[in-house]
């Protein structure tokens, strides 16, 4: 016999899905299951890179953690990456498929099947129970021909369907009742169960129109989640901690802003500093937001020429540069950003557009960047190269994350030169990383998680203090690995005390 299944669809995207994914396995795991996440398709700009070098959505990685499962490939066979208004990186079974247009990926659907049903064979060997993931709404009936991550995949599985509504938007009675009467009989049979997310307020109020609601649809209201203070990686830039603000909406003794770029990647990487009490973190998409904070930093990007063209329009790398030159505030640049940094951008083959495109880069640090068609995958593990005056730290430093990127910077390290720099990492591959200016006011690295490295992070936010004569908040400062799992018990708990789990068992069987 096959594994368990489950499903989790939503009335609209951001509806909880992907946290309601993570409880359930977290949950599973903690009655003696061995669960593992499942979603056929995602669209996300957020992405991890698995053990054996393969890309996946980052809320799957987040989900398998939950589990207490190892991030795989199969858990996300097919990832979307877009590019444009039009199209998307195409990246299947964890390497690059090319850029596709969206039609074209519409008419090709049928062809992922073989590929989906693959996959979730060989994850249905490996785990006794499999908790799908929806995405978007399955009443998008223009899309229906072609399903392969709602309806369709819940159907190619029989997997049995939960489905989520997110009062804290409103309208949560209309979308649950408006998505059940747009599905096929077939389809509304599957669903097994309502939910309703994010609650805030007196539960009696709400319950007449949970039995109204199952009175019209025949469906049970399997539980209320109460909206949570719960901190987990988010699945993409509908994030709600994305929202531009300004120096005065948040605490915290440095303020550090981070470019809020249009195709902005892996924002992950700024969790460790969010989380921190000596620092405000806060996201910005014009001049008048940045102000003159203690250090600035610009983000991975999945289009890295675009956001760049974007930046200048905005006036924005002007505003950055400046504040570099008056040596006001120290910038570092990741991934996307890094390449930013340099001197040239160059696009021979058409990674990011039209062939042949040439670029000046911010002229910051001695680099230039030529995107190819090949996209680095990596897990990593290194050690600062030299004594860094941006991270306070000497040689020896250990680090470790992930590398992502199409192309390769080259760099010139030492001379005399007002952007004179040195390698910032050197890899246990043996392979140079980034990039520090000899003054310590610019750094550029490939590595995603450089935040994550505790020690590194406190050695920077130890030197933004001094220098802006301030001192921070005492206390040790809980690691990544233990918040990470302490949210995920308090997800599981939440969503516990929520939901009649043994309604959810009896389902599940």
């Amino acid at each position: 016999m096959g594994a368990k299944k489950i499903m989790v669809q939503g009335t609209m995207s951001h509806s909880g899905k992907s946290f309601l994914v993570a409880a359930l396995c977290r949950i599973f795991r903690q009655d003696g299951y061995s669960p593992a996440p499942f979603k056929s398709q995602n669209m996300a700009l957020n992405s991890y890179v698995t053990q054996d070098g393969l890309e996946i959505g980052r809320a799957q990685a987040m989900q398998a953690e939950a589990a207490g499962a190892c991030p795989r490939v199969d858990m996300n066979p097919i990832l979307l990456k877009p590019t444009s208004h039009m199209g998307s990186q195409v990246i299947i079974n964890g390497q690059v498929a090319g850029n596709w247009k969206a039609m074209e990926y519409y008419r090709r659907k049928p062809e992922l099947i073989p590929v989906i049903q693959a996959a979730f064979a060989r994850l249905e060997r490996q785990h006794d129970v499999i908790v799908l993931e929806g995405a978007g709404s399955p009443a998008e009936i223009n899309l229906r021909e072609h399903d392969i991550v709602n309806m369709g995949m819940a159907q190619m599985v029989q997997a049995p369907v939960l489905l989520v509504g997110d009062i804290d938007r409103g309208g949560v009675f209309a979308s649950l009742y408006g998505t059940v009467a747009l599905l096929e009989p077939e389809e509304r049979a599957m669903i097994r169960g309502l939910v309703i997310n994010k609650f805030r307020g007196d539960r009696a109020l709400l319950d007449p129109g949970l039995k109204m609601i199952e009175d019209r649809l025949g469906i049970p209201v399997l539980g209320v989640v109460p909206m949570g203070d719960i901190d987990l990686d988010d699945e993409d830039s509908l994030s709600g901690r994305l929202a531009p603000k300004g120096r005065g909406d948040t605490e915290g003794v440095l303020d550090i802003a981070v470019v809020r770029l249009p195709h902005i990647s892996n924002f992950t990487d700024f969790h460790g500093l969010e989380r921190n009490q000596n620092v405000c973190l806060r996201y910005v998409d014009r001049p008048g937001q940045l102000g003159r904070p203690d250090l600035a930093v610009l983000p991975g990007t999945k289009n890295t020429m675009a956001d760049l063209a974007w930046m200048r329009e905005k006036g924005l790398e002007q505003a950055l540069k400046g504040l570099v030159e008056e040596k006001a505030m120290p910038l570092i640049g990741i991934c996307g950003g890094y390449q930013m940094l340099g001197q040239w951008l160059q696009d021979p083959f058409g990674a990011e557009g039209p062939p042949g495109k040439t670029m000046q880069g911010m002229g910051l640090l001695p680099a230039k960047t030529v995107f190819s068609l090949h996209k680095t995958r990596t897990q990593i593990t290194g050690e600062l190269a030299a004594e860094s005056r941006m991270f306070a730290k000497g040689a020896g430093e250990k680090v470790s994350g992930y590398e992502i990127h199409m192309g390769e910077t080259t760099a010139r390290t030492g001379g005399g030169s007002r952007t004179a720099a040195k390698t910032a990492f050197a890899l246990a591959d043996g392979r140079p990383d980034g990039l520090e200016r000899e003054d310590g006011l610019v750094f550029g690295t490939y590595l995603h998680g450089l935040f994550d490295n505790e020690k590194l992070t406190r050695g920077l936010l130890g030197r933004l203090a001094e220098q802006k004569g301030v001192s921070l908040k005492g206390g040790q400062e809980e690691g990544a690995d233990a918040y990470r799992e302490r949210q995920y018990d308090r997800l599981a708990d939440l969503v516990r005390r929520s939901l009649d789990m043994e309604r959810v068992y009896a389902i599940l069987e």
